[in-house]
């Protein structure tokens, strides 16, 4: 398979071109700033409609897996939205299969969690909304695109950004924002998978297990031989956080062979 990951120095595209290479694909890692540690680097800001046009068709990916984003800055909704768009568009005038990757945060975690693939989005952030916004963009210009929502990532063999949280002491983690952590490993496995499926539209792939941010650093500091007990919580913020966005990722556990497996917390 000839896999182009966007985003190929990113936590989870990193994981993702790790993973193909050990397969034996031909892996594309697209960069912005950063290098990507593998696959094949090609330079891209994928806000440039052309420039993104012009790399899809000639390299010629059978699977474009969308990682890239930001989480803030003045160019986080023009990097989503706009930069989703052009990798959609790109890859289905290519005869590409897009797995496009948004978040749980879609949702605005006061209406029935677990949310399953027909809950009615509504975030309560500037990413999500931008992500939800992508969303729709995709599925209008690639209507064969999976739209993967996941949730907090950790565990790859360096330190990640929820590792490096979980271990400083002066941090406060809310005991009321639930989501369902996941391996980043375990979802780049199930991405590579997934590219293999003639899935489209949302899909919601994450651990099984639901926990507060609190709980998930406790159970990191203890996974990593440091006291849990060092971990302080606190309510989170009223305004403009979304509480429980735990998924449900029962039709995914269906499709997948392997099963995404939960964080145990001590």
């Amino acid at each position: 398979m000839k896999l182009l990951v966007t985003g190929g120095a990113g936590y989870l595209g990193a994981e993702v071109c790790r993973l193909a290479l050990e397969r034996g694909d031909e892996v594309l890692a697209t960069q912005h700033e950063g290098a990507p540690p593998y696959g094949r680097p090609i330079r891209l800001d994928v806000r440039d409609d052309e420039a993104v046009q012009r790399v899809l068709m000639r390299h010629g990916p059978e699977v474009v897996v969308h990682t890239a984003y930001l989480l803030d800055g003045p160019a986080m909704e023009e990097t989503i939205v706009n930069g989703s768009r052009s990798v959609a568009l790109a890859s289905h005038r290519c005869d590409a299969r897009l797995i496009h990757l948004s978040t749980d945060l879609v949702f605005d975690g006061e209406h029935g969690a677990p949310y399953d693939e027909d809950a009615e989005p509504r975030p309560v952030s500037a990413y999500g909304q931008a992500k939800l916004d992508a969303e729709r963009l995709v599925a209008r210009v690639h209507p064969g695109a999976a739209i993967v929502r996941t949730s907090l990532l950790y565990g790859a063999a360096h330190s990640g950004p929820q590792e490096v949280l979980a271990f400083a002491a002066e941090v406060a983690f809310y005991l009321d924002e639930i989501r369902c952590p996941t391996r980043v490993g375990d979802l780049a496995a199930a991405l590579i998978e997934l590219a293999g499926l003639e899935v489209a539209g949302p899909l919601h792939l994450a651990a099984p297990a639901a926990l507060s941010r609190y709980e998930l650093a406790r159970a990191l500091r203890a996974a990593n031989g440091l006291d849990p007990e060092a971990v302080r919580g606190a309510p989170s913020p009223r305004t403009g956080r979304a509480r429980n966005v735990a998924l449900d990722s029962t039709r995914a556990a269906a499709l997948l062979g392997a099963p995404l497996r939960p964080l145990v917390v001590r």
